[in-house]
């Protein structure tokens, strides 16, 4: 699975652990999506989406 969660974080000027703090994960839980080396569970992709705005489909896109 890709996602633009990279794009959209620095669009508005958050960092990783900032961004994770507000989720309640580690930088490293956010560093490792962003990079693709692990997907969030759907819990965590849906925390992300509402901190943004977003659904879950605009940040991340699921490729088979």
């Amino acid at each position: 699975m890709r996602n633009r969660l990279t794009d959209i974080r620095k669009s508005i000027g958050i960092r990783q652990g900032d961004l994770a703090n507000k989720l309640g994960v580690s930088r490293q839980t956010i560093c490792s999506i962003e990079k693709g080396h692990c997907d969030p569970s759907i819990i965590l992709a849906y925390k992300i989406a509402k901190y943004f705005g977003m659904h879950i489909e605009d940040i991340f896109i699921f490729e088979t």
